[in-house]
C-alpha cells in the first residue's frame, strides 16, 4: 500500500470511528456512568474487536455472508436484539453517587464481541476493505487493521473522556437518568439504518 493510499485509508477510519454511533454512544455513557478508568478496557475491547474482525472479514469470512444470505438476516437480528439488551443496561444504572450499580462497565471481551454485531462497524469494515484492499492482499488487510485499531483507540479515548465531563453536570439522579435515557434512545436510533436494509 503506497503512502497516499495509507493517508486515505487512515482518513477513512477516523471518519468512519470518531463520528456517532453505537461504540461511542457507550463509550460516552460509561464514561459518564463508570469514569474514564473503568471505562478503559471497553475502549481497547473495541480497538482489538475491530482488529480482528476487519482482519478475518478481509481473509474470506465476507464471502460466507455471500455463500449463505440467510446468515445476513441472522446477523440483524443478532444485533438489533444485541442493541436492545445494551440499550436496556444503560437505562437501568442507579444513581452511582449513593454507592449503588446495578450493572457493571461493559469488560475487554464483552467490548471486542460487541464489534461482531454492531451494524455500524460491519457497513464501515465492509467499506473499507472493498475500497482499499481491492486485490485481497495479506499484507494489506493487515495494515488496514492496524490503522483502524490504532485510530480507534485515540477516538475512544475523548469519547470516554467527554462521558467523564458529562458527570459534572449529572449531579443528581434525575439528570442522570434523563442522560442515560438518552443514550439507549440514541443508541437505538443507530439502529435505524439497519431496519432499512
Amino acid at each position: 500500500m503506497n503512502t497516499s493510499a495509507l493517508l486515505a485509508l487512515t482518513g477513512f477510519a477516523l471518519i468512519s470511528i470518531a463520528t456517532p454511533g453505537p461504540n461511542n454512544l457507550m463509550l460516552m455513557a460509561s464514561g459518564a456512568n463508570f469514569g474514564y478508568k473503568r471505562t478503559v478496557a471497553h475502549i481497547f475491547g473495541i480497538s482489538t474487536g475491530l482488529m480482528v474482525m476487519l482482519l478475518l472479514t478481509g481473509m474470506g469470512i465476507a464471502q460466507l455472508f455471500d455463500k449463505f444470505p440467510e446468515s445476513y438476516q441472522v446477523l440483524k437480528v443478532l444485533s438489533v436484539s444485541y442493541m436492545l439488551y445494551l440499550a436496556y443496561k444503560i437505562v437501568i444504572i442507579a444513581d452511582l453517587s449513593a454507592g449503588e450499580t446495578a450493572t457493571k462497565p461493559m469488560s475487554f471481551l464483552q467490548a471486542a464481541a460487541f464489534q461482531w454485531v454492531n451494524p455500524k462497524t460491519w457497513a464501515m469494515g465492509l467499506t473499507a476493505i472493498s475500497v482499499y484492499i481491492p486485490n485481497t492482499n495479506f499484507s494489506s488487510i493487515v495494515i488496514l487493521a492496524v490503522v483502524f485499531g490504532l485510530v480507534c483507540i485515540p477516538s475512544n479515548l475523548v469519547w470516554a473522556l467527554l462521558g467523564q465531563n458529562i458527570k459534572r453536570l449529572l449531579t443528581n439522579i434525575n439528570r442522570l437518568r434523563i442522560f442515560n435515557y438518552s443514550m439507549a434512545s440514541l443508541l437505538l436510533a443507530s439502529l435505524y439504518p439497519t431496519l432499512q436494509l
